[in-house]
């Protein structure tokens, strides 16, 4: 990607952070975040687990994983725009054990095999064209062997204006990959992992994809 575009796509997101809580909820139908909760106990992580949370956001999922490590555990948020991570650093305040970092996320600044679970919620579709491979061969990398990634992202809406403003948020990040993304997207995470279950989330309006490195 071009510095310009991608100095664009970081305004974008940091403009986009002010509303992007409110935003998700309306098209999840989460009004409790008990979706973050379901997703972070789907990673399988436990007691002392480190854990990475990819296009973190504002860090909605931080706090629902730092439950699963507990305090000896870690937690990292990772987000290539400084809005997202400015509204993610009023959510966990002082906790000791997560950590924000602003990196991209086809290009982590971790160590193969480092950490025991890693999610994305309702950004994946957010990444474009030979990034979404880029991104999966990443977090297969840095993840431990036997370990799960997780993806949540949106069903198709059923309520007009909701799926109106759903296929607007595609069209904006680039159609014919998105789009094709959305029609294969099981063969799309069996690229990288062999292992790969889609699961309907709780809410109905959310799916999630558990994919395990072997």
């Amino acid at each position: 990607m071009p510095s310009w575009q991608k100095r664009m796509r970081i305004g974008y997101y940091d403009a986009f952070s002010k509303v992007y809580d409110r935003f998700v909820q309306m098209h999840s139908g989460d009004d409790r975040a008990e979706l973050r909760d379901e997703l972070a106990t789907a990673v399988g992580a436990g007691e002392g687990d480190a854990v990475l949370d990819l296009c973190t956001g504002t860090g909605a999922m931080l706090t629902a994983l730092q439950r699963q490590v507990g305090e000896s555990g870690r937690v990292v948020g990772v987000d290539f725009s400084p809005g997202m991570l400015a509204q993610a650093r009023t959510k966990v305040g002082d906790a000791v054990n997560i950590e924000l970092q602003q990196a991209d996320v086809t290009r982590l600044p971790f160590d193969d095999d480092t950490f025991d679970g890693a999610t994305i919620s309702h950004a994946f579709y957010e990444l474009k064209g030979d990034d979404i491979d880029k991104f999966l061969r990443e977090v297969h990398r840095v993840l431990k062997p036997g370990r799960r990634f997780l993806m949540m992202e949106h069903e198709i809406p059923t309520k007009t204006f909701i799926r109106l403003l759903y296929y607007l948020r595609i069209l904006s990040m680039g159609s014919a990959k998105t789009l094709q993304i959305l029609r294969h997207e099981q063969e799309t995470f069996q690229r990288v992992f062999s292992n790969v279950e889609k699961r309907q989330a709780s809410s109905g309006g959310s799916k999630i994809y558990i994919c395990t490195k072997f």
